[in-house]
């Protein structure tokens, strides 16, 4: 099974700081964000990634190489326009596809977690298995509901945060063309069919959405914390 680092934004919200680097490059604990997520993913067991650049991603294939120095293979999906999360996927997809495995992992090149990849095996009748984690600060009314079955649906009584972190099936995208594409309609369509579950990550997380989070993680990395 292969993973995919979506790497694609232009991380508006960071400025100045994504002016001149990309937003995966930045660094947090010694080390550029995305490279957290290649260490994980490779102690978790994957060894074949893609990753996703459109803004200064020539940066980003300069840094990481082919993967052979973090212990992975990373082929790079490039876009030369902005295509939102699930365009970015679906252009991606004959290189997640390439061996056969119709699942494929997903985690934005934004977030830092503790999460386990290993974790993440193919659910039965399902489409999508999302990791969700508990209402930070800045997103208190959550994003989806996971019900006591696993399921997840668009709204009801226990609303969490979609972690970024998914495990997909190919079929999620079935129809969809090539081009800008969002994927939470695409999974909110899913929901509605029953076909997304989901589990609950109690750990650390975090949305390194903007310079001040950026900080903080780099206070809690460095403190020994991750």
């Amino acid at each position: 099974m292969k993973a995919m680092i979506l790497a694609a934004g232009k991380g508006e919200r960071m400025r100045p700081l994504t002016l001149t680097t990309p937003k995966p490059l930045l660094i947090a604990g010694d080390k550029p964000l995305i490279v957290h997520h290649l260490e994980r993913l490779r102690a978790a067991g994957f060894r074949q990634l893609v990753i996703n650049h459109a803004w200064l991603g020539n940066q980003i294939e300069e840094e990481l190489g082919n993967g052979a120095a973090y212990g992975v293979s990373i082929e790079y999906s490039r876009e030369s326009e902005p295509l939102e999360t699930a365009g970015g996927i679906i252009h991606a997809l004959p290189l997640l596809t390439s061996d056969g495995d119709e699942w494929f992992v997903v985690i934005n090149g934004d977030i830092w977690c503790d999460f386990d990849p290993a974790q993440l095996i193919p659910p039965d009748n399902a489409d999508a298995l999302l990791v969700m984690t508990s209402n930070p600060d800045h997103n208190p009314a959550g994003d989806f509901c996971l019900n006591p079955d696993g399921t997840v649906s668009v709204e009801g009584p226990e609303m969490l945060t979609f972690s970024g972190i998914s495990l997909l099936h190919r079929r999620l995208f079935d129809g969809q063309l090539p081009g800008p594409v969002k994927l939470a309609p695409i999974l909110r369509e899913a929901m509605n069919r029953g076909r997304v579950m989901g589990l609950h990550h109690t750990g650390q997380w975090m949305d390194i959405g903007t310079p001040d989070r950026l900080r903080e993680l780099d206070r809690k990395l460095k403190g020994g914390e991750g």
